[in-house]
């Protein structure tokens, strides 16, 4: 696959004018139809984007991780695209890694990257998604090494299936409780992170909140 397959990157961005520049050159690498999703940022995020010669959608406020993914999809159907690969604004995703997102979707619905859990990842983030791991797995019969990775891909004629209703960064989590109640195919691949800051992640209170809406997600139809 490559973009002119009908192959889109989403970029959900908030106050990320330092990085999204050198995130978006990266990604032109390998795929050419892009779309950041400024989520109300206050810095020049958007301006920044646009310079880059991508598609740029704002919104007037904060959303969340949720919401921008959400629009950023949306207006990939419009644009007809087939394969949407979503990546963080903040470089901790590897770009050069999208060509595996696409060669193992060419087998399955959804792509997860999974991170290795080493010595550079927060103590905090290894063990709530540890927990997060394991009530996936007992309720929805999925095992995933990292539930909490927003690097991810997924064919676009499956978006109506996988769509969340959360705005915030349960987002990744819904999405997958949406793939096992469907019982979508779905394959892990390895991917690099770099933690550029001293902790950036889901806090333990987040790993609750996500715990009991996987609960309540599986108990609705």
């Amino acid at each position: 696959m490559n973009s002119n397959n009908g192959v889109w990157v989403i970029i959900p961005a908030y106050n990320e004018e330092k990085r999204i520049k050198n995130v978006i050159e990266k990604v032109k690498k390998h795929v050419s139809n892009i779309v950041v999703v400024d989520d109300g940022s206050s810095d020049n995020t958007y301006d920044v984007s646009l310079s880059c010669g991508v598609y740029v959608l704002k919104h007037i406020i904060n959303l969340g991780k949720g919401g921008a993914v959400k629009t950023g999809c949306e207006f990939v159907l419009e644009k007809n695209g087939k394969f949407v690969v979503l990546i963080d604004s903040d470089g901790q995703h590897d770009a050069d890694e999208i060509p595996d997102f696409l060669e193992a979707l060419e087998s399955v619905d959804i792509v997860f990257g999974y991170r290795k859990f080493n010595e550079t990842m927060p103590f905090v983030l290894k063990f709530g998604n540890g927990a997060i791991n394991l009530v996936i797995k007992k309720l929805y019969g999925m095992d995933l090494r990292d539930t909490q990775s927003g690097y991810r891909a997924f064919r676009a004629d499956v978006y109506e299936k996988i769509k969340w209703k959360a705005n915030d960064y349960t987002i990744e989590s819904e999405m997958i409780a949406n793939v096992g109640k469907k019982h979508l195919k779905y394959k892990e691949i390895p991917i690099k992170t770099i933690y550029s800051d001293k902790y950036k992640g889901t806090t333990i209170f987040d790993g609750l909140k996500i715990v009991m809406n996987m609960i309540l997600w599986k108990l609705k139809k």
